[in-house]
């Protein structure tokens, strides 16, 4: 992944996770998993963790405990109300940057 690509992402990434948990909820290594699988495959899982806190400290997600069957309990993360709110927001604001982006790619137009 080239610089430019790490630091856009850094930006996204929130995001990201979020819309990914709007299918079903997940733990950290589960997210890791659905987001190489589409094709974000240079996300660190360190990332994702110290990301899962962030959103979960600012209200986004619910978290449940989940007995594992190796180890401890995992947290599993799972989209509420507010976090739903957020990823609308995520996405109006993305439609209207690549919008204005295209634009100014096609010459202003």
């Amino acid at each position: 992944m080239t610089k430019l690509e790490t630091e856009m992402l850094k930006g996204t990434l929130e995001g990201i996770i979020l819309a990914s948990l709007s299918g079903r909820p997940a733990y950290g290594y589960e997210i890791t998993a659905r987001l190489r699988e589409q094709g974000f495959s240079d996300i660190a899982e360190g990332t994702i963790y110290a990301l899962l806190v962030r959103i979960e400290k600012r209200g986004l997600v619910d978290v449940e405990k989940v007995p594992s069957e190796k180890g401890p309990p995992r947290k599993v993360h799972s989209l509420n109300a507010r976090g739903e709110e957020y990823l609308e927001e995520f996405w109006r604001t993305w439609s209207f940057l690549t919008e204005r982006l295209e634009q100014l790619r096609e010459g202003g137009k």
